[in-house]
């Protein structure tokens, strides 16, 4: 949040690529000094508004939160500049394995790295590989913690885990975006910042364990760390792997559960399959 008007309503601006067609209507939490603060984004009835012409999206500076203030000294006591706001929605299961809840993107991720890595700690005794975990900062901003990690971890390659769009509901155009599926598996890119002889490696430890995963491709840029990790100390391996999610940057990601089993079962097989001596080099 970033101002508060002399009514003791809250204006705030975005971290990230939030939709503003998402905001109205919707409850929020702004966090404050520990504790969290109950609103509101305002939403003009129905009846009141002017529905002729098109409709455009609404300007991030026109939405605004009600916390129930009477005045804006009533709600700096409550709140302050630079406080952060989240939507007021929980983790839950949709149906079966599938579960919904906000910011999946990238949580999801984090999850499945740190699973992968105690999975991998179970296998140590036949680890020839030194393995570095790290979840990084501020990757909708601008890549920082990745750039920072890049460097500083010095590693000879690099597993990129974030969601993707998983395009299986009826407003995707698969022709545009490809297909991907709840359920079928995690997603191996190819193009751009992934290297190929990676990608390679990593397909064939899926096949020689049964592992199940879909295809995808990066012509220009992942969207993901890896756009940065690859970049640093002269060039790092470097393969970004998704977890299908639908509804991306929406309060009401939905991913599926076998999808981040079966992801961390593969970056640990992977990792223990990895020689002393292996680079990713292209031989010229």
């Amino acid at each position: 949040m970033h101002y508060v008007d002399d009514r003791g309503f809250v204006y705030f601006t975005t971290v990230g690529g939030s939709d503003p067609l998402l905001a109205r209507g919707q409850r929020v939490r702004i966090h404050h000094q520990g504790k969290s603060v109950l609103g509101l984004i305002g939403s003009l009835a129905i009846h009141l508004q002017d529905r002729e012409g098109k409709q455009e999206p609404p300007k991030w500076h026109e939405l605004f939160i009600d916390i129930g203030a009477r005045n804006q000294a009533e709600a700096l006591e409550r709140v302050s500049i630079g406080d952060l706001v989240t939507y007021d929605s929980g983790f839950a299961q949709l149906h079966g394995e599938l579960w919904v809840g906000r910011a999946c993107d990238d949580r999801v991720g984090a999850f499945v790295v740190a699973e992968a890595l105690r999975r991998t700690f179970a296998r140590r005794e036949t680890l020839q590989a030194c393995v570095v975990a790290a979840s990084t900062i501020q990757e909708e901003n601008g890549l920082f913690g990745a750039t920072m990690v890049g460097y500083s971890a010095q590693p000879d390659a690099a597993l990129v885990v974030d969601v993707g769009h998983a395009t299986d509901i009826p407003i995707a155009d698969k022709k545009r975006h490809g297909d991907v599926q709840l359920g079928k598996g995690p997603i191996l890119s190819r193009g751009s910042v992934n290297h190929p002889l990676l990608v390679r490696r990593l397909a064939e430890v899926a096949g020689t364990h049964g592992i199940a995963y879909q295809q995808g491709i990066d012509p220009r840029r992942s969207g993901t760390d890896a756009d940065a990790i690859f970049l640093q100390r002269g060039g790092i391996a470097t393969a970004a792997l998704g977890i299908p999610n639908r509804y991306m940057h929406s309060p009401v990601e939905v991913v599926h559960l076998q999808d981040l089993e079966t992801l961390a079962e593969w970056l640990s097989l992977f990792l223990g399959d990895l020689k002393r001596d292996e680079r990713f080099r292209q031989a010229w």
